[in-house]
């Protein structure tokens, strides 16, 4: 019996051996899928940004910097305005930059209603570093979890906090608060840099198109404005110290929501609101500025 068990353990190490191949395999696989992908995504922003627009970039060596060279175990979220569905990855594609390196590329807050409606377009959203995001499912939906994992490994996050597209010229819209509850839940505080584009809305317009919606595909002889602004970093520890002493009387005919008390620092839904509510117009202001340079 006891030689049974000595074989039977032999085969359990065995099997076990064969699996983790299979998953560094597997691994490999879709790293290699993703690198492919990227690759490809990375060109085509290239071929419309740097080449079939006219694109200026301005202080795009912090952008550079930041994605390439940060401090290790830092992460950085970059923020900005919205005005196409092709923002991104054409915003990413301006002379120098790394677009097509999936090691350095961000991942991406992306709205499920759109970039998830079926298993193809899922499985490619997903592969390009893309994590679905549910429009009005509020800022503790399940998926913002995954999102915050990306932060605590110290990696890229790109947000779009106005949270929809708009071609309006108009000044930066209130922000939604998902973006600042990540700043705040994140385990190390990331660096936050705002960026504010313009003419997007023109190589990729939402109105109707000869005999379509909107183009099929992206025009060319456009003129790009990309401005990077500089990094913003905020002192979680005293914002929620600030944040504590917040009275209930304050917010008294806020309609509460239910949020979890945010640990170990014990901060209750009134409290998180203020927190949310300064950064967020902390940024906002940040890309308002950068949005009169324009």
């Amino acid at each position: 019996m006891g030689c049974d068990r000595v074989g039977w353990g032999g085969e359990a190490m065995r099997w076990a051996k064969a699996a983790g191949r299979g998953e560094r395999r597997a691994d490999l696989g879709m790293r290699i899928a993703r690198a492919t992908l990227i690759g490809a995504v990375g060109a085509f922003a290239k071929a419309v940004t740097a080449v079939l627009n006219r694109t200026t970039v301005y202080n795009s060596e912090t952008l550079l910097r930041l994605v390439s060279s940060r401090p290790r175990g830092t992460p950085l979220l970059t923020v900005s305005n919205h005005m196409s569905t092709l923002d991104d990855p054409l915003m990413w594609g301006f002379k120098g930059f790394p677009t097509m390196d999936a090691r350095l590329q961000r991942w991406v807050l992306a709205a499920e209603d759109i970039c998830f409606k079926n298993s193809l377009l899922s499985y490619l959203f997903r592969l390009g570093k893309c994590i679905p995001i549910t429009r009005g499912a509020g800022i503790y939906q399940p998926h913002m979890n995954e999102a915050l994992q990306i932060l605590s490994r110290g990696e890229w996050l790109h947000s779009f906090p106005e949270g929809k597209v708009s071609q309006e010229r108009v000044p930066i819209r209130r922000l939604k608060w998902g973006t600042a509850s990540l700043i705040v839940r994140s385990p190390v505080t990331p660096i936050v840099l705002p960026i504010v584009h313009s003419g997007f809305d023109k190589v990729m317009p939402e109105k109707p198109f000869l005999f379509w919606k909107r183009p099929l595909l992206p025009l060319c002889n456009k003129e790009v404005r990309i401005i990077v602004g500089d990094p913003l970093h905020f002192d979680i520890h005293s914002l929620k110290q600030t944040a504590l002493s917040v009275s209930r009387k304050e917010n008294e005919k806020e309609e509460l929501r239910g949020w979890p008390t945010l640990h170990p620092d014990g901060l209750e839904e009134v409290p998180q609101r203020w927190l949310y509510s300064t950064i967020s117009h902390k940024i906002q202001c940040a890309m308002e500025r950068l949005r009169t340079r324009i």
